[in-house]
């Protein structure tokens, strides 16, 4: 599994009260997929860059679903509903990428959260998929 990396404004956007984690309706936070390092320091959507619309992939990337967040002890814990976003392709190719970044969709500035690196640059050729396994178990990301 491919770990979690945070974005450095993602800590001034939770001081902020940009995010509300604890219940995200459907479509407030999205992953993309990308073949551009990401940097701590980026701090909005498309940077680094989305893939383009093609082939079963959609420019913007899919919703995380309704999410949650609970608190136990003074660790919270940002939780993924039961499936977990992916494409499969169609028609042709999607890719490559190596990144998965998560961002909050809904928010004017689409501030970006954190990603995933997956090691080495995937490309999904026609008729297979690609899913995002988020942890249902010790969340997204946590906050201590």
């Amino acid at each position: 599994m491919a770990s979690f990396n945070k974005f450095n404004c993602f800590v001034l956007d939770v001081a902020s009260a940009l995010h509300d984690m604890k219940s995200g309706t459907s479509h407030v936070y999205k992953i993309y997929l990308t073949n551009s390092a990401p940097n701590v320091t980026n701090t909005v959507y498309n940077t680094p860059a989305d893939l383009s619309t093609i082939n079963g992939y959609t420019s913007g990337g899919a919703s995380v679903g309704a999410t949650t967040g609970t608190q136990t002890s003074g660790v919270f814990k940002f939780m993924p509903p039961g499936s977990d976003p992916g494409w499969t392709a169609s028609g042709g190719s999607i890719g490559p990428f190596q990144y998965v970044v998560l961002y909050n969709f809904t928010s004017a500035t689409k501030p970006l959260i954190g990603w995933w690196d997956y090691g080495t640059p995937i490309t999904l050729t026609n008729g297979n998929s690609f899913t995002v396994a988020l942890d249902h178990t010790n969340g997204i990301l946590t906050i201590t």
